[in-house]
């Protein structure tokens, strides 16, 4: 492995950089102000609007997107340092760049399954920022980290399919711009395979029988930026089936597909979360007496500016390798690492912004300092994609099979 970045990384990363700098921060406290006058708390406030044009100017688009036509053309390994850098502010750059979940991943459910009029008439708007878009997956019955679990019913009627079942965190779905849904469900729940039971299939948001019924809190947060997480029912719902995403059946691979990347991308993103974080402990630290002298010559805050660093660069080497074999060998030859990210990236970021909340006493868990949503946010990610023991089962099973 090369260690260093390419020229087209650099270029990118100094762009971004500066993007973040003279943009993307300042807007931090703007959009908070701004959120507050809104007619709804989940309209998209002005700021959110001026940034995505000037990253579009910038070139600084689509950049998750590894095909050249429709994205940026970049490979995992050269995504991960941008995408680590827009995970210092995760509720602005990455919408800023049209690199937010659950975007990302339907954009490349579409890229990858999606028929060519699918494509134009979902994939095309949202490569452009113009609609948002929901992936509706997980429901409250039942134990939705299986997906062979998934209740929900699409039933062919002649020409249509109709959907029924009930929904929960469904991210994004609050955002008034989210124009179409991705919805998991079984087309054939009696079948001998019980991973060709699933289907996905395309639902326009204002479809007769869909039903937005209400906010879900994630540590008491509403995660505007992310489009807020909802409940959502589906009852004898009708679309026609050309809105299948590929074939019957097809649905539990789909998602596996979908969560490669997603995987990754929120572990990048981690690591510029926990780089935030050091770097608010290290100016707190020397800003504040206690006891006699600054906490920066306190012993147990060295320790744990000292213990975070070393972290994660351990982290980063482990993405990058990660994101190298993916370009390299694919996401099935990188199962292990992918599994390795996604169980140890959230996992010490939350420490690492426990500490730093720790550090700043009563104003890391105020609205004054980013650190308490950080922390909800890293957190929350034990869960998205996956809690920590699916993927510790999961790896651990490779493990034991080449003693078996």
């Amino acid at each position: 492995m090369d260690f260093a970045f390419d020229a087209r990384t650099e270029e990118l990363r100094g762009k971004l950089l500066t993007f973040m700098d003279e943009h993307v921060h300042p807007a931090e406290q703007i959009a908070h102000e701004q959120r507050a006058l809104l007619a709804s708390p989940w309209d998209t406030p002005q700021i959110v609007e001026d940034l995505k044009a000037e990253a579009r100017r910038q070139g600084l688009w689509n950049l998750f997107l590894p095909d050249a036509e429709y994205g940026a053309g970049l490979t995992n390994l050269q995504y991960a340092p941008l995408a680590e850098i827009t995970g210092r502010s995760p509720q602005l750059a990455p919408t800023a760049l049209n690199c937010a979940a659950p975007d990302t991943g339907n954009m490349e459910v579409l890229f990858q399954f999606g028929t060519d009029e699918q494509k134009k008439q979902w994939l095309e708007p949202l490569l452009a920022g113009e609609i948002r878009s929901a992936f509706a997956m997980t429901e409250p019955e039942v134990a939705s980290s299986d997906a062979t679990n998934i209740e929900t019913r699409i039933v062919r009627d002649g020409d249509d399919y109709v959907i029924n079942g009930r929904k929960w965190y469904i991210s994004g779905a609050m955002n008034p711009d989210c124009r179409i849904f991705i919805v998991m469900g079984k087309t054939d729940p009696d079948g001998d395979d019980i991973r060709r039971q699933q289907s996905m299939i395309l639902v326009p948001r204002d479809t007769p029988g869909l039903e937005v019924r209400r906010a879900m809190q994630v540590y008491g947060y509403e995660d505007h930026y992310h489009g807020g997480h909802a409940e959502v029912v589906f009852n004898d719902v009708r679309v026609p089936a050309a809105n299948l995403v590929g074939e019957e059946g097809d649905g539990f691979a789909i998602a596996q597909a979908r969560l490669g990347p997603g995987r990754i991308h929120h572990c990048m993103r981690l690591i510029g979360m926990a780089e935030r974080a050091i770097e608010l402990m290290c100016r707190r630290a020397v800003s504040r007496t206690a006891f006699g002298k600054p906490l920066a010559q306190q012993g147990v805050v060295q320790n744990w500016i000292a213990d975070a660093r070393v972290t994660v660069e351990q982290l980063r080497l482990l993405v990058l390798k990660t994101a190298w074999l993916m370009d390299t060998v694919g996401n099935r030859g990188a199962h292990t690492e992918i599994q390795s990210i996604k169980i140890a990236t959230p996992r010490a970021v939350v420490d690492i912004l426990d500490q730093a909340v720790q550090l700043h006493g009563a104003g890391g868990v105020s609205q004054d300092f980013p650190l308490a949503e950080l922390w909800a946010g890293a957190r929350t990610l034990r869960l998205a994609d996956g809690p920590d023991e699916v993927h510790q089962r999961s790896l651990a099973r490779r493990e034991l099979k080449k003693y078996l």
